[in-house]
């Protein structure tokens, strides 16, 4: 199983920023959307990614008046991203490995999605227990 299951579920709206944003317009994104991170585009293509963990790792070393800086100073860069065709334990490794919650899905050069360790544990979990329905099924039918 890929990504692109996560995504054909779940869907493929994105959130994005844009570079020069500043950070209290992209946390004002982030309590809207109800999400934990959003990529940040420039020219076209993702420059960075700002989360959750950013803004309270930069907020308790310089104060809120970071919430007026330029998203750059802020995200995490380079952005760690998957593909489409990604396997799904492969990208769980990747998170697990990297200690980060959200993967954004790159396809030729575009962003395609989003995915999170929310959305893979719930996916992995979905289909660890109809596995485990279809043996009852099996074994009750014996």
């Amino acid at each position: 199983m890929t990504i692109a299951a996560i995504l054909s579920t779940k869907g493929s709206e994105i959130a994005t920023v844009r570079a020069g944003t500043q950070v209290r317009e992209a946390v004002s994104l982030l309590a809207e959307k109800r999400i934990g991170a959003v990529p940040v585009i420039d020219q076209g293509g993702i420059c960075g990614i700002f989360s959750e963990r950013d803004l309270v790792r930069c907020v308790a070393d310089n104060g809120s008046g970071v919430l007026d800086w330029p998203i750059e100073r802020v995200m995490t860069s380079p952005v760690e991203t998957v593909d489409p065709r990604t396997p799904i334990l492969a990208a769980l490794g990747t998170m697990t490995k990297r200690r980060i919650r959200h993967l954004p899905v790159v396809e030729s050069g575009e962003i395609r999605g989003i995915v999170s360790i929310g959305d893979l544990v719930k996916h992995r979990i979905e289909r660890i227990e109809a596995e485990a329905d279809a043996l009852r099924t099996y074994i009750q039918q014996a």
